[in-house]
């Protein structure tokens, strides 16, 4: 059975467990009134794009205007918090990636919302992150990369959008699986970090799918490996880590919708029901995969069954590497 098949026995899996409460809720008149969704980033960035194509296609779906509302911040703690505290009929929503919920609980002492106060409707995405480097780097693959670094431990540096970003995580990861040392810069955002690589101050950078694919067209730096199960069609030649000789390696941000814990689950199921029909849309698909965009889609306790899982892989390498947020 192939991607495409799997993927539409899933959705009409879930669109029959959840017919009759979403037709309760349907029953009800939700939603309303324009749902809320609030995105923990900046407008006009790539996540940014990707919210409001969701937006627009759900608007269709559910015959209700969807309206952005940018939080940025905070690491994606004050859209978080906002949500968090938005009441229980469902109409405020949070698009999040995945280190708000899996990761910041994980660097940050006080968090200004409590998780268990919002509960996961769907994973909706995944953008991975790939390796890119200086175009004079002398190496050609990670392999030569592995092994220069193992002879000039310290020598190559690694940038980051700063200490605790999901880009810096994807360098520790590196570093822990193929027991070299690298020594990391953060700068203020991974856009000033990527003219860091192209002007030589740093050599190598994790970067997210949806802007390495420019990047990489634009014959400015060069692409080593993707860090996700399989290549991506846009980039076929780009090889996986898993090809590269690091079996295991995957990093990268999940995109997923969340509610108020308090909202009734007849409506987090309409909404999940909604959204999946968004995600097996064949044009909404095409657009995704042209950007290096995954999706995913499922139930609510899939999307929580991933967020456990990310929060146990970087909790066991933050410990390992004493990896701290100031």
């Amino acid at each position: 059975m192939g991607e495409s098949s799997r993927f539409c026995g899933a959705i009409w899996a879930v669109a029959v467990a959840t017919l009759s409460i979403a037709l309760t809720a349907s029953a009800q008149d939700y939603p309303g009134k324009p749902l809320r969704m609030v995105a923990g980033m900046a407008a006009g960035g790539g996540a940014d794009t990707n919210a409001r194509r969701l937006a627009q296609l759900l608007a269709r779906t559910l015959k209700q205007n969807v309206l952005i509302d940018n939080i940025a911040g905070g690491a994606g703690n004050l859209a978080a918090q906002t949500v968090a505290g938005a009441g229980s009929d469902g109409n405020t929503l949070l698009f999040a990636s995945h280190p708000i919920l899996a990761i910041n609980p994980l660097l940050y002492e006080r968090l200004p919302f409590n998780p268990d106060q919002l509960t996961p409707v769907v994973l909706m995405s995944q953008t991975p992150h790939i390796l890119l480097v200086n175009s004079a780097f002398p190496a050609a693959s990670v392999a030569e990369l592995v092994s220069y670094a193992k002879v000039k431990p310290g020598a190559v540096n690694f940038g980051s959008g700063g200490a605790g970003t999901s880009i810096h995580l994807a360098g520790e990861l590196l570093q822990s699986m193929a027991g070299i040392t690298l020594v990391h810069v953060p700068y203020r955002g991974a856009a000033p970090a990527f003219t860091a690589l192209v002007g030589n101050e740093i050599q190598l950078l994790f970067d997210s799918s949806l802007t390495s694919i420019g990047h990489l067209r634009g014959g400015r730096i060069r692409g080593l490996a993707i860090a996700s199960p399989a290549r991506l069609p846009v980039i076929p030649d780009l090889p996986t880590f898993n090809e590269s000789g690091l079996p295991g390696f995957e990093a990268g941000v999940g995109h997923g919708m969340l509610a108020p814990a308090a909202t009734p689950p007849a409506r987090v199921a309409l909404l999940n029901t909604g959204i999946n029909t968004v995600l097996a849309d064949p044009e909404y698909r095409k657009q995704m995969a042209d950007i290096g965009v995954v999706l995913v889609g499922g139930t609510p306790e899939h999307f929580r069954t991933y967020l456990a899982a990310e929060r146990s892989k970087w909790a066991d390498l933050i410990q390992k590497r004493g990896i701290k947020v100031e």
